[in-house]
């Protein structure tokens, strides 16, 4: 990995939506010395998918150019939850929701960061114990109109929808987490620029030298259309085994191959240019370079060959189409019950001798026990019969 100041800059903003300062990151590079580069991330679920990883990537060329990554666990931040792009409230979690779900991201930001080289802080350590006087102070130094010119915000306030004062205090507290973290650059979702230029702003305004703002695109998820969500059920998740990782890369839209290239593995430009054009590469060729990089770099060479040999004889031979049908269902279902949502089999008998003879499939895989429970994450494939197929959206 190059380590000069210009050469570190290339490779820092390369897949960036925007650097505040561009000039104020090649001066804090051209100082020689190791930056303290900010990541904050509230545990509101208890898996992340790879369209967290997108940022945690960036934050990984930064320890990899010698840098010191601050990851901050928001577990202050998380009982009120970010507002960013939100149209309503988010419900508040309770601390134990928040401290079971910051236990599973430990092992799973593993997968992508240097752990022995990572300084990880949690905010209710300094939140916490804020008084309310101090508080106050720290408010003092942004006016509502500036909060209100936040888009999501002020269309929330258009919309005489309501607005909790809690919600407020957002992007004030992820700031001060910068001030109390000395960060020389903070990096974040490009949905999150609001919140990391306040953190600019406290800091000069608490004699500091403001961060950097680097941000990231947001992931599109499988669906093509929206960000990747579990919400959605169109992610992929980062703990998920090497199978279902692969079989759900091969469902990436063409249109998204470019991003996911770009934003998930270290293929050069060139490269990922000449997989993506069509005219010269077959679109499912490159579809299955883009799911082996991603799954080695998770699982392995072994356990990724596995699986593109799993995904070739389950699944390529019977082509899926591009787009096929939703079906929702629940979290927890029988897969007799499952089967019966397509409407496929008449009745239950014959839906059970219908999965009994080896006729339905989940993931590439025959199910033959009619009582199987199934618990569904979103976005699996399932074929009931010779044609019929979905994919499945949990509600």
């Amino acid at each position: 990995m190059p380590h000069s100041p210009q050469a570190q800059f290339n490779d820092l903003v390369r897949g960036t939506v925007a650097v505040h300062t561009a000039d104020d990151l090649k001066k804090k590079l051209a100082s020689g010395r190791p930056l303290r580069v900010k990541l904050g991330v509230d545990p509101t679920s208890p898996d992340i998918h790879l369209g967290h990883t997108v940022v945690l990537r960036k934050l990984r060329q930064f320890q990899d150019h010698g840098h010191q990554a601050v990851l901050i666990i928001g577990d202050f931040t998380a009982l009120v939850g970010d507002p960013t792009g939100r149209s309503v409230t988010r419900p508040q979690l309770t601390p134990q929701e928040v401290e079971a779900n910051a236990k599973t991201y430990f092992d799973q930001v593993g997968r992508v960061l240097d752990i022995p080289k990572l300084e990880i802080v949690r905010n209710s350590s300094w939140l916490k114990g804020l008084t309310f006087l101090e508080l106050l102070k720290l408010g003092a130094r942004f006016t509502v109109a500036q909060f209100l010119e936040r888009e999501d915000f002020h269309k929330r306030f258009t919309e005489k929808k309501p607005i909790g004062m809690h919600e407020l205090f957002y992007p004030l507290m992820q700031a001060y987490d910068s001030v109390m973290v000395k960060a020389d650059v903070e990096i974040g979702g490009n949905d999150q620029l609001f919140n990391l230029l306040a953190g600019r702003d406290l800091m000069r305004s608490e004699g500091l030298e403001a961060q950097v703002t680097l941000t990231v695109p947001l992931l599109t998820g499988l669906d093509g259309e929206n960000k990747m969500s579990k919400s959605y059920g169109n992610h992929v998740g980062v703990a998920w085994s090497a199978k279902e990782m692969f079989f759900g890369l091969m469902r990436v839209p063409d249109k998204l191959m470019k991003d996911y290239y770009t934003l998930l593995t270290t293929v050069p430009l060139d490269e990922a240019e000449r997989l993506c054009d069509a005219g010269k590469i077959h679109p499912k060729q490159a579809k299955v370079r883009l799911a082996m990089e991603i799954v080695r770099g998770y699982h392995g060479q072994e356990l990724a060959d596995i699986a593109s040999t799993q995904w070739e004889s389950e699944v390529s031979k019977g082509e899926l189409p591009a787009n096929l049908p939703e079906l929702a269902v629940t979290p927890t279902i029988g897969l007799l019950d499952l089967v019966m949502l397509t409407k496929v089999p008449a009745s239950k008998g014959e839906g059970r001798r219908l999965i009994e003879q080896g006729g339905v499939e989940f993931e590439g895989s025959k199910l033959t026990d009619p009582k199987k429970e199934m618990t569904l994450k979103g976005g699996e494939i399932l074929k009931a019969g010779k044609k019929a197929a979905f994919k499945l959206v949990v509600k």
